[in-house]
C-alpha cells in the first residue's frame, strides 16, 4: 500500500471518528457560556445563528409530508432551548456589567433590535416586547402543550388497538409479515413521537415564562448598577437598560416566537403524507365560501364611511380567486368524464395510458389454498374493533395443525360474499367450495353430544363440524344448557372447529411442493448428510410430495420427517412407485401411527378379514390388473356393509376401528372405505409394532 493511500484511510478514519460530535459540542459550548464571559462580537454571531436555527425549524415543519418524518423535532427543540437560554445568561452578564458605556456595549445585534422596536420611547418598547410574550405564553404555547397532552394521551390509548388491526391483517394475509413489522415500527414510533412531543412542549412553556422574569431582573438589576455604582442619573439609566433589556428580550423571544409557531404546526398537523400547504389549498380551495366571503367584503367597501378601495379591493381578488377555482374543477371534472384523468385522494391525476392499461398477468388472480367467506351480518366475528375473535381463533387452529400434521398451514384468506346469505359462510380450498354453514351472531350453540338430560329451548340445527344435533340459544340459556348435558360453544369457535375438522381430513391438498421443499431445508440443517443426493439423485422431488400426501391423505402425520426421508434412501433406489414408498414409510412410522390410533395400550383392538375373503379379493385385484379397479360391485357391497356393522360395534364399545389386513390389500381397501367409512383405519400386519399384542374383535366374511 503506498503513502496516499496510507493518507487517504487516515483521513477517512478521522471523518469517521468525528462523525455525530456537533451535538455535544454545541451543548457543552451552551452549558460554556452560562460561565464564561462571551465578547459582543462573538454574542452577535451566536444570536443570529440562533434566528437562523428557529427560522430552519420552523420552515421544517411546515415543509414536512408528515409529522413522523420530522422525528428529531424535540430533542431539536431542547438544544435549542439551552442553546437560547444560555445566550440570555451570557448577554444578562454583558448588559450589566457593560450597560453602562451605552447601547452598542452588549453588541450591535441587542443594539437594532432595541432601537427598531422601541422607536426612542422606552415605554413602547416594553410594551411591544410584553405583548409579543403574551402572544407567545398565553396563546401559542398554551395551545400547543394542551394539543401535545391531548395527542400523546389517545395515541397512547389507541396503541394496543392499532397492533391488534395490524395482527388482524397479517392473520387475514392482507399484508406480509414485513409490512406488518413496518406498520408497528410505524405505532412505536408514532406513540413515542407524540409522547416526546408532550415533554417538549413545556420547554417552550418554560422558556417564555423565563424570558418575563429575565426581563424584570435586567431592568431592575440594571437600574440598580448604573445608578448606584456608575452615578447615572435616572432617566439615563433607564434608557440604556430598558434598550439593552428589550433588545435582548427581543433577540430571544424572536427565536422563541418562531419554535412556539413550529410546535404548535407540527401538533396540530394530520399524520398524512401530504405537504402542508397542499393541504390547506384542498381544504380552503372550497368555492363556494369564497364567493360568499367576496360578496361580504365588496357589500363592506360599498358602504359610506368604510376604506372602499381596501375592501373593494379585496374582494374582487377572491371572486377572481374562486372562479378561477370553479374553472378549474369544472375543465377537471370533464377530463374525468372523458377518461384524461382519473380522481384521487389528492385531486385529479393523469389517466394512465392505452399501454398502462393493457392486461398483464397481474390481473390475473390466484385461487386462495384456503378461504373463508362471510355473509354481511358476519363480518362482526371477523373485526377486532367490533369484538371479533374468530381470527385469533383461526391462527390457533393453524398453530394447533401445523404441530399436529408437520408442516405449516397456509394463511386464510377471508373476505366478504354479497351473494351468500347474510348470516351464512363457506370454506373454500383451492378455490373449490368443501364446507357451508349458518350461524346466529351473538347467539351460543348448544350441541347434544350422544346424550342429554332434557331439551331446550331454541332453534334446531345441526352442528356443522361433524353433523351431531344442536340448538342455538340465547347467552341467557348457556348455563341451563351445560346443566343439561349440552356442549355450548360461541359462533366463532363453531367456525374454528369446522375449518380446524376439513383442513385435517385435506391435510393432503395443503402440501405442495413449496412446503416440502421448506421441510427438507430444515431437515438439512440438522441432519445434512441424510438429505444430502436425495433430490434429485435418489428420487424426484414429485415422488416425494406424492409419498407425503398419501401419509397425509391416510391420517399419519409427517412430524417424523427424518424417519421418513431415511427410509426414502433406503428404498429411492429400489423403486420410484410412491405407493410402495409410502407402504415402506409407513412401516417404519408404525409405532406412531399406533400411538395416534390406540395410545399407549398394550393391545391393539382390530377387525379381521377371513381368509377365505382375503383370497378372493387378492384374486379379483389380480384378475383387474389395476389396483383398486377390481372389486365386484356385488362383494364391495356386502364388504362395506360388514364393515361398516364392525366399525358401528367398535364406536358403540368406545375403542378404535382398526382393519388389519395384507399389505397387498391395505392401500386398496384404505381408498375404498376413505369417505364411506372416515373413522376406520386401514393396517397391514408389518405396521403392527413387535411391543404390542393383537385383540382381534370381530371377523368380517366369517361363516
Amino acid at each position: 500500500m503506498n503513502l496516499q493511500a496510507v493518507l487517504t484511510q487516515i483521513n477517512k478514519d478521522k471523518m469517521e471518528y468525528l462523525k455525530g460530535v456537533g451535538t455535544p459540542i454545541l451543548v457543552l459550548a451552551a452549558l460554556a457560556m452560562v460561565v464564561l464571559p462571551m465578547p459582543p462580537m462573538l454574542l452577535d454571531a451566536l444570536f443570529s445563528f440562533n434566528i437562523a436555527l428557529a427560522l430552519v425549524v420552523l420552515l421544517v415543519t411546515v415543509y414536512t409530508m408528515k409529522p413522523l418524518d420530522f422525528g428529531a423535532f424535540p430533542a431539536i427543540l431542547l438544544i435549542a432551548t439551552i442553546l437560547r437560554l444560555a445566550l440570555n445568561v451570557a448577554s444578562t452578564r454583558v448588559v450589566l456589567l457593560e450597560g453602562h458605556n451605552g447601547g452598542d456595549a452588549a453588541g450591535q445585534v441587542i443594539e437594532a433590535f432595541g432601537s427598531v422596536v422601541m422607536g426612542g420611547n422606552y415605554v413602547v418598547g416594553f410594551v411591544v416586547f410584553l405583548i409579543l410574550i403574551i402572544i407567545n405564553f398565553v396563546v401559542i404555547t398554551k395551545g400547543a402543550g394542551r394539543i401535545s397532552e391531548v395527542t400523546a394521551r389517545f395515541t397512547l390509548d389507541a396503541m394496543p388497538g392499532k397492533q391488534m388491526a395490524i395482527d388482524a391483517d397479517l392473520n387475514a394475509g392482507f399484508i406480509t409479515a414485513e409490512q406488518a413489522r413496518e406498520r408497528r415500527n410505524e405505532v412505536t414510533r408514532e406513540a413515542d413521537f407524540y409522547g416526546s412531543m408532550d415533554g417538549a412542549s413545556k420547554f417552550v412553556k418554560g422558556d417564555a415564562i423565563a424570558g418575563i422574569v429575565i426581563l424584570v431582573i435586567n431592568i431592575t438589576g440594571g437600574l440598580f448598577i448604573g445608578m448606584i455604582q456608575h452615578d447615572l442619573p435616572f432617566s439615563l439609566a433607564m434608557e440604556v437598560y430598558t434598550l439593552l433589556t428589550i433588545g435582548d428580550g427581543l433577540v430571544a423571544q424572536i427565536p422563541s416566537l418562531l419554535l412556539s409557531i413550529g410546535t404548535a404546526i407540527i401538533v396540530t398537523r394530520q399524520n398524512e403524507s401530504q405537504n402542508m400547504g397542499d393541504q390547506v389549498k384542498k381544504q380552503l380551495g372550497n368555492e363556494k365560501p369564497l364567493f360568499i366571503t367576496s360578496g361580504i367584503l365588496i357589500v363592506m367597501g360599498l358602504v359610506p364611511g368604510m376604506p372602499h378601495f381596501a375592501f373593494l379591493s379585496l374582494g374582487a381578488l377572491i371572486g377572481y380567486g374562486a372562479f378561477y377555482t370553479q374553472q378549474k374543477a369544472i375543465k377537471e371534472q370533464e377530463a374525468i368524464e372523458k377518461g384524461e384523468l382519473q380522481p384521487s385522494a389528492s385531486g385529479a391525476t393523469p389517466a394512465p395510458s392505452q399501454e398502462q392499461k393493457e392486461l398483464s398477468w397481474d390481473d390475473v388472480s390466484q385461487v386462495d389454498v384456503i378461504g373463508l367467506e362471510v355473509g354481511y351480518r358476519l363480518i362482526p366475528l371477523v373485526d377486532q374493533a367490533q369484538g371479533g375473535e374468530l381470527l385469533s381463533r383461526i391462527k390457533g387452529v393453524r398453530k394447533k395443525l401445523s404441530q399436529e400434521l408437520g408442516f405449516l398451514v397456509p394463511p386464510v384468506h377471508i373476505r366478504d360474499n354479497l351473494e351468500l346469505d347474510p348470516n351464512a359462510y363457506r370454506i373454500t380450498l383451492m378455490g373449490v367450495a368443501v364446507g357451508e354453514g349458518e350461524l346466529k351472531h351473538g347467539n351460543e350453540l348448544a350441541i347434544n353430544p350422544g346424550q342429554v338430560f332434557g331439551p331446550i329451548d331454541g332453534t334446531p340445527t345441526k352442528d356443522p363440524a361433524f353433523g351431531l344435533e344442536a340448538v342455538w340459544i340465547g347467552p341467557n340459556k348457556k348455563d341451563e344448557a351445560q346443566s343439561l348435558g349440552y356442549t355450548v360453544v360461541d359462533a366463532a369457535t363453531v367456525v374454528a372447529t369446522h375449518i380446524s375438522q376439513l383442513l385435517h381430513n385435506n391435510a393432503s391438498l395443503l402440501l405442495g411442493h413449496e412446503e416440502v421443499q421448506n421441510l427438507l431445508d430444515m431437515l438439512t440443517k440438522s441432519h445434512p448428510r441424510l438429505v444430502e443426493g436425495l433430490v434429485p439423485d435418489t428420487l424426484h422431488l414429485t415422488t416425494i410430495v406424492k409419498v407425503l400426501q398419501n401419509l397425509l391423505n391416510e391420517g399419519v402425520p409427517i412430524r417424523d420427517m427424518r424417519s421418513i426421508v431415511q427410509t426414502l434412501v433406503e428404498y429411492g433406489p429400489r423403486s420410484q412407485d410412491p405407493d410402495v414408498l409410502t407402504a415402506a414409510v409407513r412401516i417404519s412410522l408404525r409405532r406412531l401411527i399406533v400411538q395416534d390410533i390406540v395410545g399407549a395400550t398394550p393391545e391393539i383392538p382390530v377387525i379381521t378379514l377371513a381368509p377365505e375373503l382375503e383370497q378372493m379379493l387378492h384374486q379379483s385385484l389380480q384378475n383387474a390388473g389395476d389396483e383398486g379397479a377390481g372389486i365386484e360391485p356385488g362383494l364391495a357391497e356386502r364388504l362395506q356393509n360388514s364393515l361398516s356393522e364392525a366399525h358401528q360395534t367398535q364406536e358403540m364399545s368406545g375403542e378404535p376401528s382398526i382393519l388389519l389386513t395384507s399389505g397387498m390389500l391395505r392401500t386398496v381397501l384404505s381408498r375404498f372405505v376413505k369417505h364411506t367409512l372416515p373413522g376406520l383405519r386401514v393396517m397391514s400386519y408389518q405396521e403392527v409394532p413387535d411391543e404390542k399384542q393383537i385383540k382381534i374383535v370381530s371377523s368380517v366374511g366369517q361363516q
